[in-house]
């Protein structure tokens, strides 16, 4: 009797230690997610948590969270099993932070200065006024519109899950449709769209004469090994030869950045080179955001990094519904936490479709859209700087000039020149339950050469 109960007392220690060591770990993973994201989707989109725990906390193992709002203090916490509580504060134009114990609160911040364009009585996608009504005779509407609303579920389906899909055509909305308690006016979370964001800066920076993407990466700690021929090129590229571990279904670097680390910006920078530059495509969300610390050490103050932002690039083309998030350290998560409307995010794709003139203004050199479409040599034709490609016709149906901004659970910003499309659909559902190639063939099937 006594030798069964010690090989049962073993048997449970050994569950025990690798419990600890495969999961434990993990709760803290899924509560910071969970934290993070009730505190942004109730604060920055105003949704209610019972929304959110439906909608954007509603897979996976982000479903065992317990979440809470603090709407005197603006924060929501989450724990998991009553373990590892993590908290979300949020902060008037700098969204929800996710923070640890040794954050001060009472600590003072600055906030980007925000302004609205002058011209913001003119109608869409220029303005803020409705717009116009217009009807290309070169567009079947009929199928046009059934291909919109196929992306959508039908009555209590829940296996699409798009929230809205966005369709226009030589400047003009041809089609828009949203999910139920969804509006025009809804703020969404871009996720890694929001890495266009961060490389498109780059490109107005370099128009204005104040960066060369072409000169080593500006970072002191690569002086002295083989990280010193990094250039900011490979890293818009994902092309830097630096390791990094980007798999969410697992404990990675990508998660142990966005959940665990106070300074996003360094997480990238601490990793060994593991390949020469420029020959080992490798997406990584730490090397985004070192960009974006890069970016940080181009401007004398904090103030002037955080206003640059919208004052080059957000402000400036009218995105006034986006808010990008910081993190601890006062950094833009440039990887990954935009939020703005469907209108506004398909700015983004008409400021590329325009090759950067926005309205008669040039926010970059033309070449930077050919820069930013072109393959990457070593990602088969699927990526080029900090976009995403169709080169190597990932999507059959579709234009091979379609290039696109990209995020988690099936957000996209779809741009296509050879058409003067730009087509927005956001979503909780990413490629391997959504037929993106459907929702484009029939959106460019319903246009007709004029």
């Amino acid at each position: 009797m006594k030798k069964y109960l010690k090989i049962i007392v073993s048997l449970v220690l050994l569950f025990l230690i690798y419990f600890g060591i495969t999961t434990f770990r993990r709760l803290e993973l899924i509560s910071g997610f969970s934290a993070k994201s009730v505190a942004s989707c109730h604060f920055i989109a105003n949704r209610s948590l019972e929304n959110i725990e439906e909608s954007d906390n509603d897979f996976d193992v982000i479903r065992w969270a317990s979440n809470e709002i603090n709407e005197s203090e603006k924060f929501a916490a989450a724990t998991v099993f009553g373990l590892k509580k993590r908290k979300a504060i949020y902060r008037t134009e700098l969204g929800a932070t996710l923070i640890d114990d040794n954050f001060d609160v009472n600590k003072p911040y600055e906030i980007p200065k925000r302004t609205k364009s002058k011209k913001n009585y003119l109608p869409f996608p220029y303005g803020d006024a409705e717009p116009n009504d217009t009807v290309f005779a070169n567009v079947d509407y009929t199928k046009l519109n059934e291909a919109v609303a196929n992306a959508f579920d039908v009555e209590e389906d829940n296996i699409k899950r798009t929230r809205s899909v966005l369709v226009i055509y030589k400047d003009k909305i041809i089609a828009e449709k949203y999910a139920n308690g969804l509006t025009k006016n809804s703020i969404l979370l871009g996720w890694s769209m929001t890495k266009s964001i961060t490389g498109t800066l780059f490109g107005i920076l370099q128009k204005q004469g104040n960066f060369d993407i072409y000169k080593p990466a500006p970072i002191p700690e690569w002086q002295n090994d083989d990280r010193k021929n990094i250039t900011t090129n490979d890293l818009l590229h994902m092309n830097s030869g630096l390791e990094w571990d980007e798999h969410y279904d697992r404990i990675c670097d990508a998660t142990e950045m966005l959940f665990h680390d106070e300074d996003m910006s360094r997480s990238q920078l601490l990793k060994p080179a593991v390949f020469k530059p420029n020959t080992h495509w490798n997406y990584s969300s730490g090397t985004t955001n070192l960009l974006s610390g890069i970016l940080r050490k181009q401007f004398k103050t904090h103030q002037e990094y955080l206003d640059f932002w919208y004052s080059a690039l957000i402000d400036k083309i009218g995105m006034h519904s986006m808010i990008v998030e910081t993190d601890m350290a006062g950094n833009y998560v440039g990887s990954s936490y935009a939020w703005a409307t469907t209108r506004d995010w398909s700015k983004l794709g008409l400021l590329y479709l325009h090759k950067g003139n926005w309205n008669g203004e040039q926010l970059f050199n033309t070449s930077w859209e050919k820069y930013v479409s072109t393959p990457t040599n070593t990602s088969n034709g699927k990526y080029g700087a900090h976009f995403w490609l169709n080169a190597d016709g990932f999507y059959p149906d579709a234009p091979r000039d379609m290039y696109s901004c990209n995020g988690f659970n099936g957000q996209k910003v779809f741009i296509i020149p050879s058409k003067d499309l730009v087509i927005v659909r956001l979503g909780l559902t990413g490629d391997s339950k959504f037929d993106f190639n459907g929702l484009l063939k029939g959106v460019v099937g319903s246009v007709k050469k004029e």
